[in-house]
């Protein structure tokens, strides 16, 4: 694995207007707007390959983001392999990326945010992902899924907004596929976005992680053989 150039991506603040969450789904969710970014040094952050994927993993850093070339079987099932960019973070958190691109190398790709709990392939965490179209999977929710390990060495499992059988009312828009991921106490919840603007709420989980936590971009081809690339764009962290 490498890193093509030193990891400094530039991560911005998003201040909240207060009032605006809510509990409803699909096209009806009301919309939490940000309204206010500042530059944040990432020097911090680290590459890593989880689960020793076939194909290794390198992260090149462009254009304020980076794009991530990841192998890997999957995230799923009872242990991932994966690239992962990261940094340690303790207590509450809210961060977000654009999505410019993922390669569709298989039909279960993924990039997303992760929160994990720690280096291992087998551990706990919460992962709020894209996949590279919108084609029928699953749900059929367009090409978002939020899935997560609540046991060690146990099965990930996927949960998906309320009413979204057959109704993708969040498809993915590359160049402007927007996805964040809020830490409160122990409760993760995702959000996805076209502008990184206005924000839809996908939905929410409890998991009861430690205090720190390994939190950034998360990739996986999906092929053991092959390789895919996610081109992320505008990483912002929102804090209070």
């Amino acid at each position: 694995m490498r890193v093509k150039s030193s990891l400094k991506i530039a991560i911005s603040v998003l201040i909240l207007i207060p009032g605006t969450l809510s509990a409803q789904t699909g096209n009806n969710i009301p919309l939490q707007k940000t309204r206010k970014t500042e530059p944040l040094k990432t020097e911090n952050f680290k590459h890593a390959d989880i689960g020793n994927p076939a194909v290794a993993g390198t992260v090149t850093v462009t254009n304020g983001g980076f794009d991530i070339t990841a192998g890997g079987a999957d995230i799923w099932g009872a242990k991932d392999e994966f690239s992962f960019v990261y940094i340690e973070r303790s207590g509450d958190f809210d961060i977000a990326a654009r999505i410019e691109s993922l390669t569709p190398t298989h039909l279960y790709t993924k990039a997303g945010l992760m929160a994990r709990e720690t280096l291992t392939p087998d551990c706990r965490h919460i992962y709020f992902q894209i996949f590279p179209n919108n084609n029928p999977r699953n749900k059929n929710n367009g090409g978002f899924e939020y899935q997560y390990r609540q046991v060690s060495g146990g099965e990930m499992k996927a949960i998906y907004p309320a009413g979204s059988d057959g109704k993708p009312d969040f498809p993915i828009t590359f160049p402007n596929t927007w996805i964040r991921l809020k830490r409160v106490g122990n409760k993760f919840t995702g959000f996805t976005s076209t502008d990184g603007k206005l924000w839809k709420e996908y939905t929410t989980f409890t998991l009861d992680l430690p205090e720190k936590v390994y939190l950034g971009p998360a990739v996986t081809s999906h092929k053991t053989t092959e390789s895919a690339t996610a081109k992320f764009r505008n990483l912002v962290s929102i804090i209070k």
